[in-house]
């Protein structure tokens, strides 16, 4: 299957119901993909991006503590799958020289690459299910429709769409990158 590389655009809090999304950002275009994750991960995630020190290991930095002295190197993790608006990722690890995929959720494994430094990529699958394209000039999301030409919102777009209704009517692509917090 086709994989993209992403980056972390920025964790963000909806303020209508205090839940977390990661947003990550196709790296060579205007494509989003929000995935909803929890307080804890959205702290560990945020904690990196902005390089605070804290005094003891996070959950995660003690997972990525075991995975090295264990002789094992994270080397990528992807968005693998969308069922039931619930996001799969995998973790790559090498390990004796052979790579060893381990599910996990995408908050935990975002945690992981932030830390590790290592590529993050999303199956292209995933965001056609559920990737949002941003209008360089407006800054707002466009439909399928509209980045096709035809601006229709068909019936099952809008249900696709719908678990990330309050994000993507939230969203502003001149807000992007500006606070990753």
């Amino acid at each position: 299957m086709a994989t993209i590389e992403m980056l972390i655009d920025s964790v963000r809090v909806s303020l209508t119901n205090y839940h977390r999304v990661v947003i990550l950002k196709e790296k060579v275009a205007n494509r989003y993909l929000p995935i909803w994750i929890g307080p804890a991960e959205a702290d560990a995630i945020a904690i990196k991006l902005h390089d605070v020190t804290v005094p003891r290991p996070m959950t995660h930095d003690l997972l990525q503590n075991v995975i090295n002295a264990l002789g094992a190197a994270i080397t990528s993790i992807t968005v693998c799958d969308l069922k039931n608006d619930t996001f799969y990722a995998r973790i790559r690890l090498s390990i004796d020289h052979r790579d060893v995929d381990i599910d996990s959720r995408p908050s935990d494994a975002l945690a992981l690459a932030v830390r590790t430094k290592v590529p993050i990529f999303a199956e292209e699958a995933v965001l056609e299910r559920a990737g949002i394209l941003m209008d360089p000039e407006t800054g707002k999301p466009l439909t399928s429709g509209e980045a096709e030409g035809s601006g229709v919102v068909d019936e099952e777009e809008m249900k696709r769409l719908s678990a990330f209704k309050d994000v993507i009517e939230k969203l502003d692509l001149e807000d992007f990158g500006k606070d990753k917090g």
